[in-house]
């Protein structure tokens, strides 16, 4: 068995390759004058099970590009057999045709990967669970929850907790997190104006003076993120978010992180121009002090006057156990 990593997330691959004491394959990505990516794999795959670790975030179409030009250079070196291991599938948000003449992208995507010659895909919180029936290729989608739970136990107060699933689509998750940590549910009811933009009705359940934890697979934006201050009716003594995949990518994200969240790292983000500064929360395998100390001293150092952050859980290292 070997393991090989695309440029998307090379320290995740590292701790993984460290975990189950295997070295990281010696693979060339590169590009050509026109940004064309060329792969060269540099050591022999015949006969090989090979793992290709890729998550197709930011830049997503240079990743997702790449990921399918390392799976055909595998598949014409004569390896055995290739999983595409994606830790964040990209463009699973476009699962269904929200409206006339529009794309089914996640699907197109899954094609994608099966016909470079995959022979099986594994990835972690898949924004939806249908999403696995777009493969025509075995697909294992592996759950965060265990990992979150754990850290829960360990930091937070389960008498007085409520788990708050950001919308109607993520209750499925959020009972889950419920039933494990013996914890009340609640739902965020909002109406969608346009994809990114969101507005909250209602909260059902209670959440009156409770200590709550919104849990989802994507934060994005933050337009839809549970963690914002609630009105002065309904006061929440304590917000907490725990996410899968932290993209992080707009910049009025600086709002938004109210008190404190934990990702996973399923991926990390790339650097990128923005129209104001951000707080740059990376994804490693560094030690949870280190990574913690680093993480606060950004936040300290970029946050806006809005942003009334005072503590940030170091992120949660997503294992892929194989």
């Amino acid at each position: 068995m070997k393991i090989f990593s695309g440029n998307s997330n090379r320290s995740l691959t590292q701790a993984m390759a460290k975990y189950l004491e295997l070295p990281v394959g010696e693979a060339l990505v590169r590009r050509f004058a026109d940004q064309e990516i060329f792969v060269e794999i540099q050591e022999n795959v015949r006969g090989e099970d090979v793992f290709v670790v890729q998550s197709t975030s930011y830049p997503a179409n240079d990743h997702l590009m790449e990921l399918l030009i390392i799976i055909d250079a595998m598949r014409r070196a004569s390896a055995r057999r290739i999983t595409a291991v994606l830790p964040y599938f990209g463009y699973a948000r476009q699962d269904r045709k929200a409206g006339g003449r529009t794309p089914i992208s996640a699907k197109l995507v899954a094609n994608l990967i099966t016909h470079a010659g995959a022979d099986r895909v594994m990835t972690l919180d898949l924004h939806a669970g249908q999403i696995q029936g777009f493969f025509d290729i075995p697909t294992d989608n592996l759950f965060a929850i265990p990992l979150f739970a754990r850290d829960i136990k360990e930091h937070q107060d389960l008498s007085n907790l409520t788990v708050v699933s950001p919308d109607v689509g993520g209750v499925v998750r959020a009972r889950a997190l419920a039933k494990r940590l013996d914890a009340q549910l609640a739902i965020v009811d909002k109406r969608r104006e346009r994809p990114g933009e969101s507005e909250v009705m209602n909260i059902i359940g209670d959440v009156e003076g409770r200590n709550c934890i919104l849990i989802d697979d994507i934060i994005d934006s933050a337009a839809r993120s549970a963690m914002r201050p609630q009105p002065s009716s309904m006061p929440v003594r304590e917000r907490f978010g725990y996410i899968t995949h932290g993209v992080l990518s707009a910049a009025r994200l600086h709002a938004s992180l109210h008190q404190a969240s934990s990702n996973s790292s399923s991926l990390i983000r790339s650097s990128r121009p923005r129209r104001s500064a951000r707080p740059t929360i990376s994804a490693s395998s560094q030690p949870p002090i280190s990574l913690a100390k680093r993480s606060l001293a950004q936040l300290r150092k970029n946050r806006s006057p809005a942003c009334s952050t005072e503590r940030f859980r170091p992120s949660i290292e997503a294992r892929l156990e194989c």
